[in-house]
């Protein structure tokens, strides 16, 4: 956790301590409804019933906070109070009712799970692009909001790229953010399974994820210098004509009996130049 908040988050901090000016509720379990803006989509269940106990004994010390809805009330801050008060059989529960925008109960939400360092990887990615959605930030505005640098948010919203499957694997904590991190950028998609599972089943290090994309990287790279080296004479005949032509680089790619002809334009006025040769030519 980054020793800074960012201005946006800190100013919202101390408006969820309660104070003895503060008019404590008693609200029904009924009227509540959770933030549908929480990060975290998995409670530790040992956890909450832990905390139900404690609440069974004491009783809930620390009221939560709530905002007014349409109807009833949205929680702000204290969620697993809520969620063990309804597991012991509570009615209601103490709370103290503050003003927030949509915005500000994200940020709240967000930066509560931060300070606890609550949340997956995954629940922080998709907290993260929320808030760049929802909102129309970039990602250097929300750096400054949640105190962390552009290449944190990057990382992290990179790894929403990754097939559902691996990111399931990341919530659930069989595969690490180092191992998510080196998968995002493999480019073929079953690839990336293929070495997702053999992580798993392996137990490897994201060292040895690595060491194995690497092998793979350096094996493509041998067979394409192979392919370039067996390409027809004819083809490579047909290019190095049309360069002189056109007077600039041209590759022909070909794949069995069909294919495609490129020819590279520096500017605009190369590429008018090139179309009036290929005019004149029809």
């Amino acid at each position: 956790m980054s020793k800074r908040l960012g201005r946006g988050l800190d100013a919202l901090i101390p408006s969820l301590s309660v104070n003895d000016d503060d008019k404590v509720l008693e609200i029904t379990l009924s009227q509540l409804r959770p933030n549908p803006y929480q990060p975290r989509k998995t409670f530790d269940d040992d956890a909450i019933r832990e905390l139900a106990e404690s609440i069974k004994h004491h009783g809930v010390i620390q009221p939560i906070i709530v905002r007014s809805v349409l109807k009833g009330y949205e929680i702000i801050a204290g969620e697993r109070r809520y969620r063990a008060s309804q597991l012991c059989g509570n009615a209601t529960i103490p709370a103290v009712v503050r003003n927030f925008t949509d915005q500000q109960v994200m940020e709240i939400a967000l930066i509560e799970n931060l300070q606890r360092e609550d949340l997956n990887a995954i629940e922080l990615a998709l907290a993260y692009q929320a808030l760049v959605d929802k909102f129309d930030l970039t990602q250097e505005e929300l750096s400054m909001k949640v105190g962390k640098s552009r290449s944190h948010i990057a990382n992290f919203l990179r790894l929403l790229t990754l097939p559902n499957e691996i990111k399931d694997n990341v919530s659930r904590g069989t595969l690490s953010m180092g191992h998510a991190r080196a998968l995002v950028g493999v480019k073929d998609e079953a690839r990336k399974k293929e070495l997702a599972q053999q992580s798993i089943a392996g137990e490897w290090s994201v060292r040895e994820l690595e060491e194995a994309i690497q092998r793979l990287d350096q094996k493509a790279t041998v067979k394409t210098k192979a392919a370039a080296k067996k390409r027809d004479p004819y083809i490579e005949q047909l290019e190095e004509s049309l360069r002189e032509q056109f007077k600039t680089t041209v590759k022909i790619k070909q794949q069995k009996e069909k294919g495609k002809i490129e020819l590279l334009y520096y500017n605009k006025q190369d590429l008018e130049r090139l179309l009036e040769l290929m005019q004149q030519l029809s």
